[in-house]
């Protein structure tokens, strides 16, 4: 979990563990490359993934999610903490040591329009991870990758087609199945279905779903959409300008959230009943910049519950019920 006091993630049961990790991008340097202002998209993250479970990372645009999700498959490098996968500390493993690791953790990116090669086939473009990790012998590729399609709710006859033929639906259904072509064991989903209509969410979440069980998959699920997030995730990670401010099983952040942010977000969720009065919480202000984030709990700028103590010391991050874990100064008294 989140800042367990020093606990040894070694040897465990998890398939993916992060200690404290931090991500920053310099902002400015001097002319010897000196960095003097930086950017801290993440800070301080940790937590805990069983095998064929999904972590759902929810929060505003601009908290550091996507960061996140990139830093854990070392498309971006760390710069600080721990990553370990599978039981192997991966965070300091260079280029050329992670590629057999690469088969094992896939992405599925946002926008399924530009993460796909125009001038590929559907066949050509499902067909390359399998040859290059040699998942499958030459000869049994295509029928690998048409078993695949169809798994992914694809006809056999896309395999000559070209991703500008597709809907938003069928390219992104594409990128899932370029993901699982390598049988990974962890699939980070940032933000999937966000660029799609309700109802082709619903019939992605559907599959991403049936997949899941099908194939023992780990999910880290990245998005901002809370009802999404409800029914896909099994834990959930409330993020707040790079730190986790809130993290437990699903059943008990839905119907105990402790951080005031968490209260916000809930808050927000549309209840399709029209005599139903909603207690809105509405946040004033702009999140602050990464850049220069504030003194203290970093949500102090905006929480309408916020006394002296927020604005100068950083609450700590503890475990408040069995499994539920927040960061905030209210939760002490």
């Amino acid at each position: 979990m989140a800042k367990e006091n020093n606990c040894s993630f070694a040897g465990s049961e998890y398939i993916l563990e992060v200690e404290h990790l931090r991500k920053c991008f310099p902002l400015k340097k001097t002319l010897t490359g000196k960095v003097t202002s930086e950017l801290v998209a993440v800070d301080d993250v940790s937590f805990r993934l069983k095998a064929g479970e999904t972590l759902g990372i929810v929060g505003e645009s601009g908290c550091g999610k996507t960061t996140l999700g990139r830093t854990i498959l070392k498309l971006h490098e760390a710069n600080g903490g721990r990553i370990i996968f599978d039981g192997r500390d991966i965070t300091s493993l260079k280029s050329s040591e992670m590629r057999e690791l690469r088969r094992q953790m896939q992405i599925i990116f946002q926008d399924p329009y530009s993460s796909l090669p125009p001038r590929s086939t559907v066949g050509g473009i499902l067909s390359e991870p399998v040859s290059v990790h040699k998942i499958v012998p030459k000869e049994q590729i295509k029928d690998y990758v048409l078993t695949l399609m169809d798994k992914c709710g694809l006809r056999d006859y896309y395999y000559e087609r070209y991703p500008h033929e597709f809907s938003g639906g069928q390219r992104q259904r594409i990128c899932i199945a370029r993901a699982l072509s390598v049988n990974p064991k962890l699939v980070v989903c940032d933000e999937p279905v966000s660029a799609l209509d309700v109802s082709i969410q619903a019939q992605i979440i559907n599959l991403l779903k049936k997949l899941q069980e099908e194939m023992n998959l780990t999910y880290l699920f990245i998005s901002h959409d809370l009802s999404v997030v409800k029914f896909i995730s099994d834990k959930i990670g409330v993020m707040y300008l790079g730190n986790i401010v809130e993290y437990g099983d699903k059943k008990d952040i839905f119907a105990r959230p402790l951080h005031p942010y968490t209260k916000a977000l809930f808050s927000a969720i549309p209840y399709p009943d029209p005599a139903v009065k909603m207690n809105r919480m509405v946040l004033k202000g702009d999140i602050p910049s990464p850049a220069n984030p504030p003194k203290g709990c970093r949500f102090h700028t905006r929480c309408p519950y916020a006394k002296p103590i927020c604005a100068e010391v950083t609450p700590e991050y503890k475990e408040h019920e069995t499994g539920h874990f927040a960061a905030c100064h209210l939760l002490e008294e």
